[in-house]
């Protein structure tokens, strides 16, 4: 409930500041007093754009501050989403600067208007005879036959399960295009992976390999040199090992002369060992070689798969094929994970849609169980505001797609004159009865729900007698069930408030200023009376007002 308002600087409202009851607040006042400048301000802090034209006075800041006993609405998640301190009561603010530029703020923390307007309209409902399209909006016409067949909660549950279920659905969606391709390029990718799998790839394998290619492909004239070799170490008087045995004899035979000879033996000792090495070495290699065009032809083949996999992968080493053939294989695996994956989806999403086919199904039941008393009392209240004649039928259809409100689409018929056709609801009621309908539909509500704040913005206008007696009886059972503020210039209206204020102008030297007043009983009295029968107070009139509270 809205427990207090202040404004200052707005309008022709210098400085106010005034505190509210639960129940049932009239607000009454001549016309052009400026009940339509609190409305305004109330505008303002509920996320209205704003600009300095607002100001009273141009120089200064306009601030309005609205607070708010908020325990029973549940809007601790709201404030949990939007990162804002909850607290039961909560104050909104509204700062404008002369310049134009306005902030809001939430308990001292600053918000934007959208975030705003979203937590104004679980606060408080202005309601006037202009506001009668949302009572043609399906959503809604759901809200009043679900509140009544007691659904809200279900409704509530099977949204969360809805947007779930639409969130998976389309997970589900990109996934299946996703495997879809990745269906496509397995049998490719595999193919790739397998043919550097069989390549058995090893990091440092090509240079030895083109060095064996090398080899075997030159195996006679490898053959030819070793033998060559070996002829000049071997031949007898002109071969090394010859020649390096006459050099040993007669080093021999120096050193036994001269001892400054003594390391040139040792020395050569070392360079015939080496070539003793050599020679048996190359003795062994000319053994082992042979013409093999067998592994030739396997060398050659191997190394051509190499470059062909280096052309084909545009790599520059074997390291990169091996990178390559890893990147495959993640792919592959992801194409597993990604069937696992969609498996487990399409299992998910199959239950959620059983859940809500199961849900709708319920949803509809209470729904056509509820519809004849809705259909009743909504005939009964209107009846009492003058339209004995009026009828209502509702119709339900069952869809085959998950709407927000269930798998039903409803459509709301009226007709106001006695014997006369059905058309929808839309499209054939005036203005005044979709005012009158709203007002039987929000009467109904507040019984079954939670609803916030209403204020009613002269929708009275226009209606007098035993009518005026209906609506304000009407708004004043609203008022046991929720906070029902009123703007009236009915005194029967004005009379059903526990609370009654006054708007009033007064004149100073530097203008207008408007004020309102709290009224205690002689003063309703009095202006009850002048709602009666003018400015002039007569002892009918004070004695009707006296009834009239009473």
């Amino acid at each position: 409930m809205l427990t207090a308002l202040s404004i200052d600087n707005y309008a022709l409202i210098e400085h106010l500041d005034v505190s509210f009851d639960a129940g049932m607040t009239t607000i009454t006042g001549e016309t052009g007093a400026g009940k339509s400048i609190l409305l305004g301000a109330l505008s303002l802090v509920l996320g209205k754009r704003a600009d300095r034209s607002a100001l009273k006075n141009n120089e200064k800041k306009c601030i309005i501050e609205a607070e708010f006993n908020i325990t029973s609405y549940g809007l601790q998640s709201f404030f949990d989403k939007q990162q804002l301190d909850y607290a039961s009561t909560t104050i909104i603010r509204r700062e404008i600067n002369p310049s134009g530029k306005s902030r809001a703020f939430v308990n001292d923390t600053p918000v934007n208007l959208d975030v705003l307007e979203r937590l104004a309209n679980d606060l408080i409902d202005i309601h006037s005879q202009h506001q009668t399209l949302t009572l043609t909006k399906t959503e809604f016409q759901f809200q009043v036959l679900d509140a009544l067949a007691g659904n809200l909660p279900l409704v509530e549950e099977y949204q969360k399960i809805l947007a779930r279920y639409r969130q998976e659905q389309k997970e589900l969606e990109q996934l299946q295009v996703r495997s879809s391709q990745a269906q496509k390029d397995r049998d490719y990718n595999q193919f790739l992976f397998d043919e550097l799998e069989s390549a058995a790839l090893e990091p440092d394998m090509l240079a030895p390999l083109e060095a064996r290619v090398e080899e075997l492909s030159s195996i006679q004239d490898i053959q030819q040199s070793i033998s060559g070799g070996l002829q000049r170490i071997e031949a007898e008087e002109i071969g090394l090992l010859h020649v390096l045995s006459q050099l040993r004899m007669e080093l021999k035979i120096a050193t036994q002369k001269s001892s400054s000879l003594e390391e040139l033996p040792i020395r050569l000792e070392n360079v015939y060992a080496e070539l003793t090495d050599i020679h048996s070495d190359l003795q062994l290699k000319l053994a082992e070689l042979e013409n093999d065009p067998q592994a030739l032809n396997l060398a050659e083949e191997r190394l051509q798969t190499l470059y062909s996999l280096l052309k084909k992968h545009q790599a520059t080493h074997i390291a990169d094929l091996i990178e390559k053939k890893k990147f495959l294989g993640t792919q592959l695996e992801d194409t597993e994970h990604q069937q696992e994956r969609l498996l487990e989806l399409e299992k998910r999403t199959t239950s959620l849609n059983k859940n809500l086919v199961e849900m709708g199904l319920q949803l509809r039941k209470n729904r056509l169980q509820a519809l004849p008393n809705l259909v009743e009392k909504m005939e009964s209240i209107i009846a009492k505001m003058g339209m004995q004649d009026a009828r209502f039928q509702i119709e339900l259809s069952p869809s085959t797609s998950f709407l927000l409100q269930g798998q039903d689409e409803m459509q709301f018929f009226f007709s106001a004159n006695k014997g006369g056709k059905f058309g929808l609801l839309k499209n054939v009621a005036s203005g005044g009865e979709l005012s009158r309908i709203m007002l039987a539909i929000k009467a109904l509500l507040s019984q079954y729900k939670k609803l916030p704040t209403i204020i009613f913005d002269e929708i009275d206008t226009g209606v007098s007698g035993a009518i005026s007696d209906e609506i304000a009886h009407i708004m004043s059972q609203m008022a046991s069930y929720m906070q029902v503020f009123t703007i009236t210039h009915l005194p029967q209206v004005a009379a059903k408030g526990n609370q009654h204020f006054k708007v009033y102008k007064t004149l100073y030297n530097e203008g207008t200023q408007t004020q309102i007043k709290e009224l205690n009983r002689d003063d309703r009295i009095a202006e009850i009376a002048k709602m009666v029968s003018g400015k002039e107070l007569t002892t009918t009139a004070l004695d009707h007002a006296k009834e009239l509270l009473n």
